[in-house]
């Protein structure tokens, strides 16, 4: 157990935007190396005066956070990635983000930086005084008007990493980039001549044709993504005005941002024996007292059910968030610990791998709950799990934090209830009838075990004594469970089958997530991905890679297309429509 001096953690899917420097090659010399540049540093004052989520650009509405305060307007900051072609650049300064568009890496724009209400809002006035961008407040809706430019001309060729398509423009162009299933549309503020347009049609040997279609005062540029692993990447270039597009596999591009004081946002390729993969997380540090911890589910009023992460963590209000524990696809029920301010929402199960923290203080280990039923008459019945999918012979426990009812999750289940620790009744139940679940108590589900029914008739006194294994893990307000457990005081420790994981899974190369602690106290919050080549990472890569990354405890959780990554209104780490529901996560908050 390690202690973390400065964190309060206690009672919160955009395309990839590239440099050029990132990803030029000969064709296309890069400039030279970034460096960002200085502007004076300006009071950042907590007056709202208005927000909203509905930007309009040259007419064009699309769905992103914005805000105006002290006569600033600043939009999210995937708002100028997404739907503006802006490209984010390093950063060790919270309040200050270095952006290239159109513009030598030598001297980035620098844009202040604002964050609240779980999003981080990026400074549009030198975009403004710099280009000619108008942007008025209508209301909730954000007008922001753009110079109109003209496409004088698109060009293709394959490259060993894909295939790169290149827009000449007249000038600087705003570029919108939105991915469907095996295609990406590059919407521009620009026209485009029949003659540009027609000449799309006559692409080189071999290659796929894009799709041109002008639109009034922009032009809509659909490109194939042929590789299913591939992705496209979007950059900007100067002297002259182009916008590039690469598909390719190998679309990470290295990044390190301080997106807010004491949570860092990386990126970048680690290699483990022969294989490169794609490294995505968050790092909260133990030394900034401004982030806190909790966990997140589907529906705060039950346990079941499922939602993808970002959904839910915008209905939680959180800042960030990673998902968490395993959970049953077909009836949505959690399998798996989630511990909230001290309340079981669901019971570890199988002595698998936790997390747990609170007090400034974090804790990772195997976790066995055992329960004890007794009676007043000094009987005892052991408890299988609290608050669980994962069902077998014996008896079930559940809680209001189940929800307000129960339905039986095997064919035939004996419901015993039980209000101000006494027994109240006894019923048999099948098929889709609901019990209700009371307020002042719980319902005990028998499962082909009927030895505890005789004596537990109405009337009859019970008591519930859990015991912790370890007991170290009991004071933890907060846990999280998932498995296996990788990495424990500096050594990797994973066994997949003691945690009974089949052999399949033990053995299975997929995305992951997982959940570290550093030496220093910090946390990091880890999403790995399908090398260039195709094949994710297996566990015993994944607790390399973990320690690589500095963790001297590490635990996976769920994985495959459940690992998702959420930062500021976006998953960071993939494209939504290729991310799973999941049932929950660790949600991280800021003031």
């Amino acid at each position: 157990m390690l202690l973390l001096t400065g964190l309060l953690i206690g009672l919160a899917h955009p395309a990839i935007i590239h440099s050029a420097a990132a990803t030029s090659p000969d064709s296309l010399k890069a400039d030279a190396p970034i460096a960002q540049a200085s502007i004076d540093p300006t009071p950042i004052a907590q007056a709202v005066r208005a927000t909203g989520n509905r930007v309009s650009i040259n007419g064009v509405s699309v769905s992103v956070p914005w805000m105006q305060q002290d006569g600033r307007i600043g939009l999210a900051d995937y708002g100028l990635t997404d739907h503006l072609g802006i490209t984010l650049l390093n950063s060790n300064d919270s309040q200050r983000q270095p952006v290239q568009w159109f513009s030598s890496s030598q001297t980035p724009t620098v844009l202040s930086v604002w964050v609240q209400g779980g999003y981080r809002y990026l400074d549009l006035a030198p975009l403004q005084t710099t280009h000619g961008w108008t942007a008025t407040v209508q209301g909730q809706t954000l007008n922001l008007t753009v110079p109109t430019t003209q496409i004088t001309a698109l060009r293709s060729g394959n490259q060993p990493w894909g295939q790169r398509w290149v827009i000449d423009v007249s000038g600087p162009t705003v570029a919108q980039i939105n991915e469907t299933g095996g295609s990406v549309t590059v919407t521009l503020a620009a026209t485009v001549t029949s003659a540009v347009a027609q000449s799309v049609a006559r692409p080189p040997s071999g290659q796929t044709p894009a799709q041109i279609t002008p639109a009034g005062q922009s032009t809509q540029i659909t490109l194939p993504i042929p590789n299913a692993n591939a992705r496209p990447v979007l950059f900007t270039l100067a002297n002259p005005h182009r916008v590039v597009v690469d598909v390719r596999t190998d679309h990470l591009r290295p990044l390190d941002i301080l997106w807010a004081p004491g949570l860092r946002w990386r990126q970048q390729y680690f290699t483990v024996g022969t294989k490169t993969l794609p490294v995505y997380w968050l790092q909260l540090s133990s030394r900034e007292a401004q982030t806190t911890l909790r966990p997140i589910w589907t529906d705060p009023t039950t346990a079941t059910g499922t939602a993808p992460l970002q959904t839910m963590a915008q209905r939680w209000q959180a800042t960030a968030a990673i998902n968490a524990g395993f959970f049953n696809r077909n009836n949505q029920y959690p399998l798996g610990a989630v511990r909230y301010s001290n309340d079981w929402i669901s019971g570890p199960i199988l002595g698998r791998g936790v997390v747990g923290w609170g007090n400034g203080q974090v804790q990772m280990d195997r976790l066995t709950l055992r329960q004890t039923l007794r009676t007043g008459n000094g009987q005892s019945y052991p408890i299988q799990a609290i608050n669980s999918g994962y069902v077998q012979a014996g008896m079930g426990l559940y809680t209001p934090a189940w929800g307000s009812t129960y339905r039986p999750i095997t064919e035939s289940e004996r419901i015993i209830t039980v209000r101000n620790q006494q027994v109240v009744g006894q019923q048999s139940v099948t098929g889709e009838m609901a019990v209700p679940i009371p307020q002042d108590g719980y319902i005990l589900a028998l499962r082909a075990y009927d030895t505890p029914a005789p004596a537990l008739t109405s009337g009859t006194a019970v008591t519930i004594q859990s015991d912790f294994l370890p007991a170290s893990l009991s004071p933890f307000p907060h846990i999280v469970g998932g498995g296996p457990l990788l990495i424990r005081n500096r050594g990797i420790v994973l066994d997949a089958a003691l945690e009974q994981f089949g052999s399949a899974f033990a053995s299975q190369a997929a995305p992951r997530s997982a959940i570290g602690h550093t030496a220093n106290g910090d946390l990091l919050l880890v999403a790995i991905h399908n090398s260039p080549a195709g094949s994710g990472p297996t566990l015993a890569e994944t607790a390399q890679i973990m320690a690589q990354l500095g963790s001297v405890d590490a635990l996976n959780l769920d994985g495959g297309s459940s690992a998702s990554l959420y930062l500021g209104g976006r998953l960071i780490n993939r494209h939504p429509r290729t991310a799973a529901r999941v049932n929950n996560g660790i949600g991280l908050f800021l003031p």
